[in-house]
């Protein structure tokens, strides 16, 4: 039975130890804190099956002129984050240009079909369908405009992908969503995706499931992973060491600092995000995604959760203005807001600049393993991508336009 180290026990990471697991490994996931409580913590918790078309930079004059001049709640940025994240900024321009966006949406259009399917029976044997609905969201239009831009985008993705989506006018969407006070032209309801009532839960439970299968969850700092006899070493909190034969590193955003270390050079974005969860005086029955400003507004069962979009900023202490700008749209459709928790959460996001993942064999690495940089998608892609990774490690095929190798 090959025995293999899984480094990271954020949903990625665990999806991946269930997938080794299935096939035979014999399989120790590592992490420096429990399971799903960094990055995965923090996502609006939807598995979008809708996501064929990766989100690209937008590149048009008028939507850079309102990210230059701080018009747009989606992206934060300062003078310093650009410059310390310059290289990986001017590669995901160039990878949004239309020839690259579409051979992105090539490697999506594989597995974005399989992102739902791959995690039903984890959600089943995992015993979560309690933190599952299946009633998919709702993506909000406040103009006319971004509407009819809307119904066109609806019709290409039912006919270009069979995406299930409708579009909702102001009384359609008043009748489905009835906890919106503000008139509005209308929304999509994109049907096929499901959402998740709480993130960090579900990867708990993937977590619990792993281990009542036989494998093992033990604290360490993946930063000590280092070559032995035996293939890998990594010391473990407790004092002790663990080895294996292959190791994955599956550490999302710190994934760029351990592949680093073995020669494999990441040149990963990183966009910081913010949530906080409130009390409304009606919780909506569906997520909704307001783009316009810039947030999500997604019923937990901590309250209603209001994530941001992308941060830039360089600085290492949070500055939720955009989440603040966020609460101020949600109040304005839902009425006023109570605040759960004192503060806000942030976590970064491991985005690579081509909007794909990195996952397969590291170059020159016998058994080390890559499954990270799942960008806004690792709730959506952390089961297929599992599964992938598991058939590449017993010898099949894994997608080139994934490996690492596209890296170096």
């Amino acid at each position: 039975m090959p025995e293999t180290l899984v480094l990271g026990a954020g949903i990625v990471g665990v999806s991946a130890a269930l997938a080794l697991q299935q096939q035979g490994h014999a399989v120790t996931l590592v992490d420096r804190a429990a399971p799903g409580q960094e990055t995965s913590f923090g996502n609006a918790g939807i598995i979008q099956c809708e996501a064929v078309e990766p989100y690209a930079m937008p590149l048009a004059p008028r939507a850079l002129w309102q990210i230059a001049s701080g018009r747009s709640n989606d992206v934060r940025w300062t003078p310093a984050a650009l410059m310390g994240q310059g290289e990986a900024l001017l590669r995901y321009a160039r990878h949004s240009r239309p020839l690259a966006h579409a051979r992105a949406i090539a490697a999506y259009r594989r597995l974005i079909p399989e992102a739902c399917t791959s995690h039903a029976p984890l959600i089943e044997a995992a015993g979560a369908e309690d933190l599952i609905r299946r009633d998919g969201y709702l993506e909000l239009f406040r103009s006319n405009r971004g509407l009819d831009e809307g119904r066109a985008m609806a019709r290409r993705f039912a006919e270009d992908y069979g995406v299930a989506v409708q579009v909702l006018d102001g009384a359609g969407l008043r009748a489905t969503e009835p906890a919106i006070r503000r008139d509005l032209p209308g929304a999509l309801h994109w049907r096929d995706c499901w959402t998740v009532s709480d993130p960090a839960a579900l990867t708990a439970r993937y977590a619990d499931l792993f281990a009542r299968r036989g494998g093992r969850i033990l604290r360490g700092d993946a930063m000590g992973l280092h070559r032995a006899a035996s293939g890998w070493r990594l010391g473990l909190a407790e004092g002790g060491t663990v080895e294996a034969g292959a190791a994955v590193i599956a550490l999302g955003p710190w994934s760029p600092a351990l592949a680093g270390r073995f020669g494999l050079r990441v040149p990963m974005l990183l966009k910081r995000g913010y949530h906080r969860h409130y009390r409304p005086a009606t919780t909506p029955r569906h997520t909704l995604a307001d783009l316009e400003h810039g947030v999500v507004l997604a019923p937990m069962q901590a309250g209603l959760r209001i994530c941001t979009a992308a941060d830039l900023a360089a600085q290492p202490s949070p500055d939720p203005r955009q989440l603040r700008r966020g609460e101020a749209a949600a109040a304005e459709l839902l009425g006023p807001l109570d605040p759960v928790e004192p503060q806000a959460w942030t976590g970064r996001r491991p985005c690579m600049p081509d909007m794909l993942p990195v996952i397969g064999a590291v170059p020159g690495q016998r058994g080390l393993w890559a499954n990270f940089g799942h960008g806004h998608h690792g709730l959506t892609l952390a089961a297929i991508s599992g599964v992938l990774l598991a058939d590449a490690m017993a010898g099949g095929a894994v997608f080139p336009e994934l490996a690492p190798a596209r890296l170096t």
